[in-house]
């Protein structure tokens, strides 16, 4: 989950069809939030960064993603305000979206995290 002050960034992943956050699949020999990290500079094209220098598992989802079933550990990043610059091959289809837009758009799988985004006071991380 990458946020910041214009609030989160979704992307239209190009496989399912549907705006979700950026992630991808862990490494062999990778921290699950170091891959996180990775995936999320790879689809932004921004550097992130942890909340106070510190991984924060934000929320966990589990879901049926086609063939397979997800299990999500949803971390937090701080995205700054620049506009995502994904590299050729990902998704170019990202931006940023206020929580009640990102509602509108976000596919279901999403909705319980963003839910959990209006109840948090993101102020401590310098998000107004």
């Amino acid at each position: 989950m990458v946020v910041g002050p214009r609030g989160i960034i979704l992307h239209k992943h190009k496989k399912f069809n549907a705006w979700i956050q950026p992630g991808g699949h862990i490494d062999p020999g990778e921290s699950p939030w170091d891959s996180a990290l990775r995936e999320g500079i790879e689809e932004t094209g921004l550097q992130l960064a942890h909340p106070n220098h510190t991984p924060l598992l934000f929320h966990i989802s589990c879901h049926q993603a086609g063939e397979h079933f997800h299990l999500d550990s949803q971390y937090l990043f701080l995205g700054g305000n620049e506009d995502p610059s994904p590299p050729e091959g990902e998704s170019q289809e990202i931006g940023w979206f206020d929580l009640e837009s990102a509602r509108v758009v976000a596919d279901e799988s999403m909705k319980d995290v963003l839910d959990n985004l209006v109840f948090t006071d993101l102020s401590v991380f310098g998000i107004e």
